[in-house]
């Protein structure tokens, strides 16, 4: 299986930034050109690009296709994007205004009947799920909602099941006691599901530090690796990352 490393760009109000923990009273900026940030990328050797619309994370409403745009026109990048995405036709517009592959995140915990079905439409190298997900007091993964304050009943071992064998490929999942902090992956985490559904292309999210946890999820059987605050801040070097 090929390991690909996705440098990630999170925007709100046109700026770079990262939340902690997914917590937006806790945003670190890093730029006001996202652009620059794509192009720095892929002058480093990257193929991928993983963009997400914070704005339209929080409030629907994707709001980033005119920079989607320019990244397809001023490098060679293949984007996955998502942010707000709630409806088959938010669907159809990303994929027409350039990306490569949809990211679909709370609605995939809502209402995967709904993503099931533009899986079967638009094919399975056209989404990626993302799913945030932690261990409740005994042990179980659950999948929290609503900016994390509501709890999906379904476990994640159930909804991966339906994914599976609905068709979905591309599986982004997140440990979300480590996103953003730099404490390294959960490779136990991305073990056990790859364990259990061998089928899912699996990209490491949240907590990455360094190439040895890059290396670390590659091993563990992962296809990918997104890498967020580690490459803003210095701490990775992408050309290192890339060469795993």
């Amino acid at each position: 299986m090929r390991f690909t490393v996705y440098p990630a760009i999170d925007v709100r109000e046109g700026r770079v930034v990262r939340l902690r923990q997914g917590d937006y009273a806790e945003e670190t900026r890093y730029g006001d050109d996202p652009l620059a940030f794509a192009r720095r990328y892929a002058d480093a050797g990257a193929t991928w690009l993983h963009l997400v619309d914070l704005d339209a994370a929080k409030a629907g409403g994707y709001t980033l296709r005119p920079l989607l745009r320019d990244i397809a026109a001023a490098t060679s990048l293949q984007v996955q994007t998502g942010g707000g995405v709630r409806t088959r036709d938010d669907v159809a517009a990303l994929l027409d205004a350039g990306a490569t592959r949809v990211v679909i995140g709370s609605l995939a915990v809502r209402d995967p009947a709904s993503v099931l079905a533009w899986i079967g439409e638009f094919g399975s190298e056209s989404i990626t799920v993302a799913l945030d997900t932690r261990r409740d007091t005994d042990g179980v993964w659950r999948l929290p909602v609503h900016g994390w304050t509501e709890t999906a009943s379904e476990t994640l071992d159930d909804l991966l099941r339906r994914y599976a064998v609905g068709g979905l490929r591309h599986l982004l999942c997140t440990d979300i006691d480590r996103d953003g902090m730099l404490t390294g992956p959960n490779i136990a985490l991305y073990r056990d599901i790859r364990a259990a559904h061998p089928v899912l292309e699996l990209q490491a999210s949240g907590g990455m530090r360094d190439v040895a946890d890059v290396i670390d999820a590659r091993n563990a059987g992962c296809a990918g690796a997104v890498l967020g605050k580690a490459l803003l801040e210095g701490r990775l070097s992408l050309p290192e990352a890339l060469q795993c």
